[in-house]
């Protein structure tokens, strides 16, 4: 049996799976939690990945290794290959101001929507690398080279101590604000102009099928990816699905042949891990709207849940708007979280409950929408995450989204979509494991989305 391993190297923890490069049967497999916060030291990945690979049984018997990891995080690296600083990650707002300017130094969203299909907003990349210039220009001066989260992994797994053997692939480097999905190449000048002038290393982009190299015991390391496109690759999605995954953040994924183009940048073009594009829409709020309701009830997930299904649908009126942690679609990181349409009759846990799944729901069901609106079709909705385990949000979900979702069997997604290149990286062909599903059915409620898509709108309005 060949054997391969898969790296979900997440904001919130690091999870190996280790894989039957035939069937992609899980052998064994571990995680490790990373620190929380939303800047860190890499070395703390690393600590994550080798406790998880330990965990793990190991890699004596892995033939190929492929990191998925989560995007547009800054790392920074000085020319001998040091770390120059804490890595900014994806849900650092601080870098806000400064994706608006950057937005107006190329002449606004539509510009950037042109030269490489995303429109600098906080998470991306060239966002917190302006915000770098600005504030720690020591730092920006040391900055040798820049790469992703997933790229340091790969470069850390393959014993190198050298910026200019960085890789990194399509998927991940779309996230950046400097790198086109739709051309392939970097665009140097939109580089230079998020860091004021200066032009580090960038990682060289790997096929994706191709091989970043191998470690130091010859492990075939494959070119690894960005968790959504990870994710994507492990659920065996295809051209016309919509992945929705409700985590730390909710985040709205659709496999398409060609790149989007919206000038309002809350469709991103970003690259999938196979050669196509995934478009692709993300909130801030995921999951943790959900326990972050049912603490303020003082329930479990559990019975917050059958609170929510006892409600009827629409919470008799109640609406929420759960934007908790600030928004991104819209681009709105000051915005706050709005309950409205309160009465003496609707006020009560069952109806607070299912006002904040239907929320939520909502607010990815807007997502699909967004990328709906970008000419891309979509046919199944693909329910994966965290999220996807509550029974309120299987029973609710399928009436928001028209009727029916499909809910891929509880796995790491993410970690088995790396294994999956791995095994591609070995073998030199991208192997077809068996992906199960569950077909959730429910009577559609389009009548709850539109009133949340008003209610939402007028918050939009008064927020910006």
């Amino acid at each position: 049996m060949t054997l391969v391993a898969g790296i979900d190297s997440s904001t919130q923890s690091c999870k190996v799976v280790i894989c039957d490069a035939e069937t992609g049967t899980v052998v064994r497999s571990a995680s490790a939690p990373h620190p929380a916060g939303t800047e860190i030291h890499p070395d703390r990945w690393w600590d994550a990945l080798c406790n998880a690979i330990s965990g793990a049984g190991g890699f004596d018997d892995v033939a190929a290794v492929s990191v998925a990891g989560q995007q547009h995080g800054m790392v920074c690296l000085d020319i001998s290959g040091q770390v120059v600083r804490d890595a900014l990650l994806w849900n650092d707002v601080r870098s806000a101001s400064s994706a608006t300017d950057l937005v107006d130094d190329l002449g606004g969203p539509g510009a950037w929507a042109e030269a490489v299909g995303v429109v600098p907003v906080a998470a991306i990349t060239a966002a917190k690398l302006r915000w770098l210039a600005d504030n720690e220009p020591r730092d920006a001066d040391a900055t040798a080279a820049v790469c992703l989260p997933h790229d340091w992994l790969t470069w850390r797994l393959r014993g190198s101590a050298d910026i200019t053997e960085l890789t990194t692939d399509r998927s991940d480097a779309s996230g950046t604000g400097y790198f086109g999905a739709a051309s392939g190449e970097y665009r140097k000048d939109l580089l230079e102009l998020a860091f004021r002038g200066r032009s580090p290393h960038l990682p060289t982009v790997v096929g994706a099928g191709d091989r970043a190299g191998t470690t130091s015991d010859g492990t075939v390391v494959g070119a690894g990816a960005g968790d959504n496109a990870a994710a994507a690759l492990g659920l065996h999605a295809r051209r016309g699905d919509a992945v929705v995954s409700l985590g730390t953040s909710g985040v709205v994924c659709a496999v398409s042949n060609t790149a989007p183009n919206d000038p309002d940048g809350l469709v991103a073009g970003f690259a999938d891990a196979t050669g196509r594009h995934l478009p692709l829409v993300c909130t801030l709020n995921g999951a943790p709207v959900l326990a972050s309701t049912a603490k303020m009830l003082g329930v479990d997930l559990d019975e917050f849940a059958r609170l929510a299904i006892s409600a009827e649908p629409g919470a008799g009126g109640l609406t929420m708007v759960p934007w908790f942690a600030g928004e991104r679609s819209p681009n709105l990181p000051n915005a706050t979280g709005t309950l409205t349409g309160i009465t003496a009759a609707n006020f009560g846990p069952s109806s607070i409950a299912r006002a904040a799944v239907e929320g939520l729901i909502s607010s990815v069901v807007y997502c699909r929408e967004k990328i709906e609106d970008q000419g891309v079709r979509v046919d199944r909705v693909l329910l994966t995450g965290g999220g996807a385990k509550s029974a309120a949000v299987r029973a609710i979900a399928p009436a928001l989204f028209g009727g029916e979702v499909e809910v891929p069997a509880d796995g790491e997604h993410v970690a088995l979509g790396a294994a999956r290149q791995a095994a591609w990286a070995f073998a030199g062909e991208l192997p077809e494991w068996k992906a199960a599903r569950e077909t959730l059915t429910a009577t559609a409620t389009p009548e709850v989305y539109a009133r949340y898509r008003e209610i939402a709108g007028a918050v939009a309005a008064s927020a910006r």
